[in-house]
């Protein structure tokens, strides 16, 4: 019984290719043809490949830096104090502003150093007075002698009287030079030029010039130029430690804290003879011209340094790297319009760009963003690589556009 089914089911297969071969054959050949390619027309109706916006590297000419942090110094700071003790008679500090050297910041009454000057002439003019006695007296002993009119002791006499009254002399004059510098020290002036703080001690008070406990008056630091204070770090400072021990003017570029990258400019001053083992850092020190006046002493600085020679440098969007389990990657479009996959070691920022310091060649173009892998073919859209650039042709165009409407 089951022998005679499947015969059955056999038959009837085999009627029905029959049936369908001999429809086939009927058929106009306009309708056979479009039967046969319903195959070719299912692979074409394929997705095309996906369009991504792709860029060419850029190369430039700059040389390796690294970015630190720093500090602004000045070159001189003068704490201003006063050398004798006084009064206080007149205060004419510009609080805040420039001083220049030598310009009166206080005054100190100068009546009792006035008075001192005056006994020390004096006493000056009395000495004069004693030693020309004495030398009369020892020119007269010098003619008796001889004649034996007088003893030899009483010349002996007159000779040391006479040695004694130069050194009273000269004792008077130191007196007078002491007291005329006392009186000058009464008129406070800036020892050098800068920008002097506030006052501390005004008119009426009383001050202290005794050694260790003078009085403090105010403060001037110096403007023009300035000192920025960084540390660097041990891979940065053997990098370019053969051009730093040279000698040469290395380049700093300083930028603050509301600054748009770096635009102060200077050259490296100092450097230390020792790392610190306990940060791995060695002092660094940088000046800078300052006729704006716009760094101050205290502000907070960004320190770009470079630490190589300027050679010719692959940089990038920041948009097209991607990370991989710590390890930074670009996608490359290759041979075919192929994507590749390609690791690379970044730099510092310049310009807008990100260095690439290994892993790309001049020449090379990249995907910038997109759902793409490895190994997928896609569509490129050339675009700019500097986001200002892509930023600036879009706006042309859009004019462009808006013209022809």
């Amino acid at each position: 019984m089951r022998t005679t089914t499947g015969v059955v089911l056999a038959a009837a297969v085999a009627l029905g290719l029959g049936a369908a071969l001999l429809h086939f054959k009927a058929m106009p050949a306009s309708a056979s043809r479009a039967w046969a390619s319903g195959g070719a027309d299912a692979a074409a109706a394929a997705p095309p490949p996906p369009r991504v916006p792709v860029a060419e590297v850029v190369t430039r000419v700059i040389a390796a830096s690294q970015e630190l942090t720093g500090v602004v110094a000045a070159v001189r700071t003068v704490e201003l104090r006063s050398r004798i003790g006084g009064a206080i008679e007149a205060v004419s500090v510009p609080e805040g502003g420039l001083v220049e050297r030598g310009q009166l910041l206080f005054q100190i009454d100068p009546k009792p150093f006035e008075v001192a000057l005056q006994t020390a002439e004096a006493q000056l003019q009395r000495a004069e007075v004693l030693l020309a006695q004495a030398e009369t007296d020892l020119n007269r002993s010098q003619r008796l002698v001889p004649s034996g009119a007088i003893a030899a002791k009483t010349f002996d006499d007159a000779v040391a009287r006479r040695r004694e009254r130069q050194a009273q002399v000269l004792e008077a004059k130191a007196a007078v030079a002491a007291a005329r510098l006392d009186l000058s020290y009464t008129r406070v002036t800036a020892p050098i030029a800068g920008r002097v703080d506030r006052v501390l001690v005004t008119e009426g008070n009383l001050v202290t010039g005794a050694t260790g406990a003078a009085t403090l008056l105010t403060t001037i630091v110096s403007v023009d130029p300035v000192y920025v204070d960084f540390d660097i770090d041990e891979p940065a400072y053997l990098g370019f430690l053969n051009g730093a021990r040279a000698g040469a003017a290395l380049p700093v570029a300083v930028g603050l804290a509301t600054d748009a990258g770096h635009p102060h400019a200077g050259t490296l001053h100092f450097l230390g003879n020792r790392v610190d083992r306990g940060t791995g850092t060695i002092r660094a020190r940088a000046i800078l011209p300052n006729a704006q006046d716009l760094l101050t002493p205290g502000l907070f600085a960004r320190v770009k340094l470079a630490t190589s020679a300027p050679r010719e440098t692959v940089l990038i969007d920041d948009q097209a790297v991607g990370a991989d389990q710590g390890r930074r990657y670009v996608l490359v479009l290759g041979a075919g319009d192929k994507v590749e996959y390609r690791p690379v070691e970044l730099g510092p920022m310049s310009a807008g760009l990100r260095v690439v310091t290994r892993g790309l060649d001049p020449g090379e173009t990249i995907i910038l963003k997109g759902l793409v892998r490895p190994g997928m073919q896609v569509m490129p859209e050339r675009i700019a690589m500097a986001p200002d650039q892509r930023t600036a042709a879009g706006a042309a165009a859009g004019g462009r556009q808006e013209a022809r409407r």
